[in-house]
């Protein structure tokens, strides 16, 4: 039999291709009421978006496999004369291997994405590289660190998150095998399984509690994946003992106890709880995952949508002025909890979840990638007057260089959505969409942000009846309008979605206009302290290059100690309309200049922000008198 989408929802959090699976593969027991297109299904088209998944293409495709394979043949006693990488994938970094797992989902992703074979090859020369390592170690074990490690956490003793590794490293097989068809990587993580399985039943309940007090990843779902893929119970088993309930016994019962908590420990779990709820039916872990995401995203996110400060929550809810730093937001945050959005909506169709993924897209990934040469950042600074630092090309590795590898890598995956009946258009993204089940074609024409439209261009062989749901998002002020092949329709409104039920025609046309405006975004306890926001993009404030040098906007093992800023600029407002001191920049398309302040400055999106100093949040005080 073939796996279905409802089956089985990548590590990655994108919908795979269906592959060929045995028998017991086993379905979900909750009905998706919304489901993500294959990757496949689904081009990026002429967009800023695409330019940037083409650079992540090339850094990938430049990147050496004997480099990346290099301690874990080390460590599996096979000869390996490659040069070490740097930063965290050092021979001496007990974090090294990580990457790995990330490179291998990347390629699964970008093949896919893109119909990329070389990147195919190599995520499969890399498995292929792997099983020898796997088979010289013997007993399932594959990592680029000595199982020794795995002696010292269950001692208790001081080491850096083995799990969290072989959960990188077991999701990108996963991925290899679901996505790019390689049968052998799912041999590979099976052995890994049964590994994890054997070693856990070794631990009563009491040591297993001590044990997941150390990071460890997204183990839960990966596990709970590959028993949906293979329908094997131990996996099932083995990933319930990672189910943390430390963490899951509050949330489960509305209390938010997360302040702090290292915040990239915790999203992951939770991802798993999501997974375990939809094969299940487990309604605590639905419970779980929901009240997680609504504190996060409404009660510890930036205007941004990231969270965290130096990863961890250091305050109560609703408590963030204090929070910004250089280090406020931690990008491996971001993507993950796109990653769970993504579960919630289909679960819940309703456009609050991607009104949220669009702001984190946006502001959180987007402007996270160098647009010159394709390295991505650990933090996003949310401090006025610092700057985004950007990997070093075989140095760094960080944690966020995986996550940022597998994030443009998949851009498309979110865009459109359906159910048995109807069309999802959550994004506003130049792309092209082929839903051969329908026989319908759909070409997404737009520059977004840009321009503040979108068209939606249908061809079918033949007339289909067909809802399409174009997502109204709470920035337009309830002033999107929508129209037919140039005519005005009065479309039902539902779930935040206008909803054009009809007849298409090939050559059908729907227009959506998507206005903007200037509007603020206050800190929750310091209406004082305010983010600028035009439509769903924050604005930053450009504060020039001065005493900035290559060195500094470079980072190295680890991202650099950061001098403090000079003092940031505060503005004074007419009113509570921003408006009133900010303008647009003539021809110069999202450019903004405040206007009547002792220092006037520019304004522009974040994620165009590169190599300048810059703030986000600024102290707007009202005009006395």
């Amino acid at each position: 039999m073939n796996l279905t989408r409802r089956q089985f929802i990548a590590a990655s959090a994108v919908a795979p291709l269906a592959v060929a699976a045995g028998p017991a593969s086993v379905k979900d027991s909750v009905q998706a009421q919304a489901q993500p297109f294959d990757l496949d299904s689904v081009r990026l088209i002429g967009t800023a978006q695409l330019a940037l998944m083409e650079l992540n293409r090339g850094f990938l495709q430049d990147l050496e496999t004997d480099r990346l394979l290099h301690t874990f043949r080390l460590t599996a006693g096979l000869p390996s004369s490659a040069e070490p990488l740097g930063g965290w994938e050092k021979p001496d970094v007990e974090l090294r291997g990580h990457f790995t797992g990330h490179f291998l989902s990347a390629c699964a992703l970008m093949s896919v994405s893109t119909g990329d074979t070389m990147l195919r090859g190599k995520g499969n020369l890399v498995v292929a590289e792997l099983a020898k390592c796997q088979k010289a170690n013997g007993d399932g074990y594959l990592s680029a660190f000595p199982p020794s490690f795995f002696d010292r956490l269950k001692a208790g003793q001081k080491v850096w998150a083995p799990w969290y590794t072989l959960h990188k490293i077991m999701a990108g097989l996963l991925d290899m095998y679901v996505l790019a068809r390689n049968q052998q990587a799912l041999e590979v993580v099976r052995g890994m399984a049964g590994w994890t399985k054997r070693w856990t039943d070794t631990l009563g309940d009491e040591e297993m509690a001590r044990v997941l007090r150390v990071e460890f990843g997204g183990m839960n779902e990966v596990l709970y994946n590959l028993y949906a893929v293979t329908g094997v119970k131990d996996y099932a088993e083995a990933a319930h003992r990672f189910d943390h309930e430390q963490l899951f016994g509050p949330l489960a019962e509305g209390r938010d106890e997360l302040k702090g908590l290292h915040v990239n420990t915790q999203i992951p779990k939770i991802v798993g709880a999501a997974r375990r709820y939809e094969l299940t039916g487990d309604a605590r872990c639905r419970r779980i995952a929901e009240f997680f995401w609504t504190q996060v995203t409404q009660h510890r996110a930036y205007a941004t949508g990231g969270t965290s400060n130096d990863e961890h929550w250091r305050s109560d809810p609703d408590k963030l002025a204090g929070e910004l730093g250089y280090s406020t937001q931690e990008c491996c945050c971001t993507y993950n909890m796109l990653k769970l959005t993504r579960h919630l909506f289909g679960w819940s169709p309703e456009a609050r979840y991607f009104d949220y993924y669009e702001r984190a897209l946006f502001n959180g990934i987007l402007g996270t990638m160098n647009p010159k040469n394709g390295l991505t950042m650990y933090y996003v600074p949310l401090a006025t007057g610092y700057w985004k630092v950007f990997a070093s090309p075989r140095g760094s590795f960080w944690c966020c260089t995986g996550t940022g590898v597998e994030s443009f890598s998949k851009l498309a995956d979110s865009i459109y959505f359906h159910d048995e009946n109807s069309l999802y258009v959550n994004l506003f993204v130049a792309s092209e969409l082929d839903w051969q089940e329908k026989g319908i074609r759909l070409r997404q024409i737009t520059t977004f942000p840009s321009q503040a439209e979108t068209r939606l261009r249908i061809s079918t062989a033949k007339p289909a009846q067909l809802a399409v749901r174009v997502r109204e998002p709470y920035w337009t002020d309830g002033k999107m309008t929508v129209a037919v092949n140039g005519k005005p329709v009065d479309a039902v409104r539902a779930g935040g979605y206008f909803v054009v039920d009809r007849t298409w025609e090939n050559g059908d046309e729907l227009h959506a206009t998507l206005p903007m405006k200037l509007h603020v975004h206050p800190m929750p306890d310091d209406d004082t302290l305010q983010a600028i926001m035009y439509g769903p993009l924050v604005l930053a404030g450009d504060l020039g290059r001065e005493g900035l040098t290559e060195a500094m906007r470079r980072g190295g093992d680890n991202p650099p100690e950061m001098p403090k800023p000079a003092a940031a600029p505060e503005f004074v407002a007419e009113s509570s309309d921003p408006r009133s001191w900010i303008e647009p920049v003539p021809r110069a398309p999202l450019g903004f200049r405040t206007k009547g302040q002792s220092r006037d400055i520019s304004m522009l999106p974040l994620n165009r922000i590169v190599d300048q100093r810059y703030g986000v949040y600024w102290r707007v005080t009202p005009k006395q008198g």
